[in-house]
Order: structure tokens, then sequence, then C-alpha cells
């Protein structure tokens, strides 16, 4: 397949106004997606876009909606929404093209493109290549004529059509009430419909990180820093923690002591609720390399398989849809329930684990933590230049550390989609084998 210049794991990320996430990339990347998705027929073309609460988003709005209107692309403008919101939506208002601006966990320097195609689902690799390669063509022949200018519009009510699908997986039958929640917003997409659509469903609520200023998004909050969700969860003394990302689809969660459930914790106990309840398609779930294997060893005892992928979301839900599987995820808190949703939704992975909650009467404590993990460690290294990969003395560390480990756990090593960093996760039997396999390929990695 042709290497990316522009398209990462998980769409167009980087630095705002610095290449490739600058003003004149976004517009041009509007024209050539336009290209892309209009069709012969003469129905008017419609793309939506919602964006996270950074302060950038205000600059790449505009530019991707002067791209798509000049191809002849009405626009309409959900303005802060989750990202799962914006694939929803994007089903929902029968549109050609869905488009979500954020760096999800990323700081508020850093700004991002997803892009969703009409059936709500991220483009796939051939798609986003096709498109990379339309923006570095002249698009003028393909320019709309005056008349066939696309128009933009506000929608008003985004936010509540989202709040309102949401609502609707939680059972008609349970209510939260005298539930004590939590909720961190990671002042993100989500500060507004997370809060409104778990007080709708009857939970007394605590909203944290529910102030946006455009600067403080996933700054020492939300579900790359827990502390703040615990602290509150102590202060309150609620009976669950949630916290969300900067565009909300993934969770990480703590219960009312504040031990936190991570994102493999919570697909083995939404997994093991599907299949006593018969809602388990296939008798499997799909989760990422990355995966705990106590989360694999957990699921085999209950007669559930395993299917793994490569990093990524996009990666599990093409499995999913391959194998026919209803559930996957992410160690980090995606969490993918394809009976609802197209893509990971923080806010219903976490309605799902309330409804345990309710159903069975118990504490959060008593069925979160369905597995002991196995020891594992996971070290991020920043680099700067060429590929420290490529480089031969790190590649026998990383052979040299996989030996150590043989049949007894298991080694990855490989670049960020979406950061400079090289990320070495080992997990064994032992802590003493996860250590000296991960500091034997840091030692390569800083020396070089």
């Amino acid at each position: 397949m042709t290497a990316r210049k522009i398209f990462g794991t998980d769409g167009i990320r980087g630095t705002a106004n610095s290449w490739p996430v600058t003003p004149e990339m976004a517009m041009r990347l509007g024209m050539a997606a336009a290209t892309y998705f209009r069709k012969s027929d003469p129905h008017r073309h419609l793309v939506v876009i919602g964006k996270d609460t950074r302060l950038s988003g205000y600059m790449l709005e505009p530019a991707l909606t002067t791209g798509f209107t000049a191809m002849g692309m009405d626009v309409r403008l959900f303005g802060p929404l989750p990202t799962p919101g914006v694939a929803m939506l994007t089903r929902s208002l029968r549109a050609d093209l869905g488009v979500m601006i954020s760096a999800s966990h990323n700081s508020y320097q850093d700004n991002g493109i997803k892009l969703f195609g009409p059936d709500g689902y991220k483009l796939s690799d051939e798609a986003e290549l096709a498109i990379e390669a339309l923006m570095g063509r002249s698009l003028d022949d393909s320019l709309a004529a005056s008349p066939d200018l696309g128009r933009a519009e506000r929608v008003d009510d985004a936010q509540s059509r989202y709040i309102e699908i949401v609502k609707s997986t939680f059972p008609r039958k349970l209510r939260l009430t005298g539930l004590r929640v939590v909720i961190d917003c990671a002042n993100g997409a989500a500060y507004k419909v997370a809060p409104k659509a778990l007080y709708e469903l009857g939970a007394e609520i605590f909203p944290i990180g529910n102030e946006p200023n455009g600067f403080n998004i996933n700054r020492e909050i939300g579900s790359t820093d827990t502390r703040a969700m615990v602290d509150a969860v102590h202060k309150y003394r609620a009976d669950i923690g949630i916290a969300l990302d900067g565009d909300a689809d993934r969770v990480v969660m703590c219960d009312e002591h504040g031990k936190i459930i991570d994102g493999d914790q919570l697909l083995g106990m939404i997994a093991t609720s599907w299949k006593a309840q018969g809602r388990l398609s296939k008798k499997a779930v799909v989760a990422t390399v990355m995966s705990n294997l106590g989360l694999e060893m957990h699921l085999k005892g209950l007669g559930i398989a395993l299917e793994r992928t490569q990093v990524g979301d996009r990666y599990v839900v093409a499995r999913m849809i391959e194998k026919g599987i209803n559930i996957g995820g992410e160690q980090s808190g995606h969490v993918v329930m394809s009976d609802f949703s197209t893509t990971g939704d923080g806010l219903l992975a976490a309605l799902q684990v309330l409804a345990v909650m309710v159903e069975t009467g118990k504490r959060l404590s008593e069925i979160a933590h369905v597995f002991d993990p196995a020891p594992q460690k996971l070290v991020n290294r920043k680099y700067q230049g060429a590929d420290p990969l490529s480089k031969k003395s790190v590649q026998d560390a990383i052979a040299a550390a996989e030996k150590a480990l043989g049949s007894r756990g298991r080694l990855l090593v490989r670049k960020s989609g979406t950061e400079p960093l090289i990320r070495v996760m080992a997990q064994a039997e032992t802590d003493d084998l996860v250590k000296e396999a991960v500091d034997g390929v840091l030692a390569a990695l800083d020396r070089d």
C-alpha cells in the first residue's frame, strides 16, 4: 500500500497551525473529500462537521467549510459534539460525509480531522489514500459554478439529538435514581451532553471538567489523567467515576473506592453481562495486541474467544464487521458496541456499566474488576528525526527481549500514529520478566 503522508492511524493530527494541521490543508482536504464523495446524481450533497473545544477549532472549521462549499457541498455545523455523535448524525441526516475536528486525548496545542463515510464508519485506508492523492492535484476544474456553491448553516439541536440517541441505548425499564455519579468531561466535546444525559436518566451528577476555555482540554483531567475523577469520587462520596477524553470516544472509570477500571476491565465486564443475557454475538470479543493477557484468560474461561488486531479502533471495528462480533475495544478505553454505534463511545460504554449496577443492585467494586491483570508495563519515549525503530541496535534489543520472554509473555514496540512517540509494552508471568524486556529496549532507544 502507498505510504501515507497526511493521514495517520486516526485521521490527520498534529500541532495546530503547523503542517499538516493548517487552514490551507483543511481547505484542500475539504475540496478533495468533496471531489471524492460527489456522485453523478443531481441531489444536493451534504457534509456534517462537529468539533471539540480547542481554540484552533475556530480556525479549522471555516477552512473546511470553505473547501466543501467551493465544491458545491452543503455543510451542517454541529459545534462541540462527541466524535461518536458526529458518526451517528452523519447517518441520521443522510449525509455523504461526516467530519470531526479533534485531537482526542492530546493537549490543546494539537488538533486533527477525522472523516466518516455515509455509513458512519471511519474511512478505509484506501479512501484516505485516494483523498490524499486528490489533495496533491489542482482541483480548480472541479470547482462548482457560482449558482451551485454549497450553503453552510448551524444545527442548533445536534447535542439534543445525540443525547436522545444515547439515552435510547439504556434499558427503558431502568433508571439511575439513587446513584451518585462523578462525570469528568475533560473540558472537551461532551461537556454539555454527558452531564445532561446522565441527569435525565435520574442520576445525581457531580460534573467536573465541564468549563472549557479553548486551552484546558485534557489538562490534568479526563481519561488520560484520572486523579481529578478519583478525588471527586472521594469528595462527593460517589458510587462511580466516569472520565471521558477530549472527544468522548473513550472512557476510563473508577469504583466507589477510587480504584481505576480501564478498557480491558470494561470489555470483560460488558462481555460477561451480555453473554449471560444472550446478547453477545459469536461468543467473541475483539481487542488489540495491547490488551492484557488476563482479559484473554478470563474470557477463555467463560467460553468467549478474543480476537486481536493491531492498535487502532478502526481496526477493531473492521474485525468486528468481518466476524459479526458486536463488542470490541482497546485497553485505553475505546469501547465499540456495534448494536448502538459505529465507533468508540465513552458515554455509551458508561451507560452499559451503570445498567449492570442497577440490574444487579451491586456496587461497582463488586462487579467491575472481573480479572486480575497479568504483569504489564507500557512506557512512551519521545523521539526526533529519523525513525529509531529502523536502527539495527534497537532491532537487536527487541529481538533479544522477545527471545527472553519466549512463550511466557508478549512484547510490542511501535510508533504512535498520533504523536512522536515510541511505545514499548511488555506482558509476562512476572514483574521481573516485564521489567527486563522493557528496560532492554529502552536502553537501546536511549543510546540512539
